[in-house]
């Protein structure tokens, strides 16, 4: 893996906010958050975190690279199903504390539950917090793919 790039330190409200100079701003915890939107459609297809070594890879490679909380280690999307995420657009917000990829999926899904988008459930409607229970969630898209088949572990 290349050496992560020494992004520019943060400088003035107006230069972040307005300049042209990358300059995000990761948390006290190393990471940024990054949504990842399929670049023709528009459809929300994952959210995850980023380090600096993430995002280095990400721009290096035009593949989306992540930052995996519970394996504490880089994850290229798709280094084990083959449906990575190339990279079309890089975006940042306003002031440059969260990243948004638009990207074009090479397999059916994004999901490691075999879903196209990570968001395949919705609250259930007629949820209720004043009612017994927990509010329930309904499905609202159908597996792209099969994970037992992609994933092998």
């Amino acid at each position: 893996m290349a050496k992560p790039a020494s992004f520019a330190a943060r400088t003035t409200t107006d230069e972040v906010e307005l300049g042209t100079l990358l300059q995000p701003k990761f948390g006290p915890d190393g990471l940024i958050p990054c949504i990842t939107v399929d670049h023709a459609t528009g459809e929300v297809l994952m959210f995850a975190f980023m380090n600096a070594e993430s995002l280095s890879h990400t721009i290096r490679t035009r593949t989306a690279a992540f930052w995996s909380r519970s394996r504490n280690k880089l994850w290229v999307k798709g280094e084990q199903s083959g449906h990575a995420l190339k990279v079309v657009d890089l975006y940042v917000d306003c002031d440059q504390d969260v990243l948004l990829l638009r990207v074009e999926n090479t397999g059916p899904g994004a999901c490691h539950n075999g879903y196209r988008s990570c968001f395949y459930r919705k609250l259930a409607a007629g949820a209720d917090l004043d009612g017994m229970g927990a509010p329930k969630l309904e499905f609202a898209a159908t597996r792209a793919f099969d994970p037992a088949g992609v994933y092998k572990k």
